[in-house]
C-alpha cells in the first residue's frame, strides 16, 4: 500500500516580524521631514496594532509605511483588519488593526467545501485553527494548493508540513 502524503493549511502571523516592522517604521517616520513635530505612535498589544497620529492624513501615511515594512518582512497584510479611525485625546486620531491568526470556522468550512468540490482524491480535516489535507498522490496535493491560492479569502493561507 502506498504511503499517504499530507500537508497543513494554516494562517499565521509572525509576531516578532511585526515587532521589527513597527520599530523600523517608527525609526523611519521620526527621520521624515513631513513628520517633524508630529505625533507618531504605533503599539502592539494582544494581537492588535494601535496607530495614533495627528489627523486622518497622517494615519494613512503611517499605515502606508507600516504596510510596506510588513510586506518586506513577509508578514501577510491580508490578516490585518483595520477598524474605523476614532478621536483620541488632544485632537489626535487613533486607529486599530486586529491581527487574525488561525483559520476561523467559516473560512475552514469554505476551504473544505472547495476541496470537496474539486473532485480530487484527497481528504481534508479541520483541526482547531488549521486544516490537514491527505492524499495518495502528491500531484493531487499540489493541485489542492494551486486551487486554494486562487480562492478569495479575507486571510492569507500558508502551507506547512508537506510530507
Amino acid at each position: 500500500m502506498a504511503k499517504e502524503a499530507s500537508f497543513d493549511i494554516v494562517s499565521e502571523v509572525n509576531i516578532e516580524e511585526v515587532k521589527n516592522a513597527i520599530q523600523i517604521t517608527l525609526k523611519e517616520l521620526t527621520n521624515r521631514f513631513d513628520f517633524k513635530n508630529s505625533t507618531v505612535e504605533i503599539e502592539l498589544a494582544n494581537n492588535e496594532i494601535t496607530i495614533v497620529g495627528d489627523d486622518d492624513y497622517k494615519i494613512e501615511q503611517i499605515k502606508d509605511v507600516l504596510l510596506s515594512k510588513l510586506i518586506k518582512r513577509q508578514v501577510p497584510i491580508k490578516n490585518l483588519h483595520f477598524s474605523a479611525g476614532e478621536r483620541a485625546l488632544g485632537g489626535k486620531v487613533r486607529q486599530k488593526a486586529a491581527m487574525m491568526s488561525g483559520i476561523d470556522q467559516a473560512n475552514a468550512k469554505k476551504i473544505n467545501q472547495e476541496i470537496k468540490n474539486s473532485k480530487l482524491k484527497v481528504k481534508s480535516q479541520i483541526q482547531n485553527e488549521q486544516i490537514r489535507v491527505t492524499g495518495k498522490s502528491r500531484d493531487d496535493l499540489q493541485a489542492v494548493i494551486q486551487l486554494l491560492r486562487k480562492l478569495d479569502l479575507n486571510i492569507e493561507l500558508q502551507f506547512t508540513n508537506y510530507r
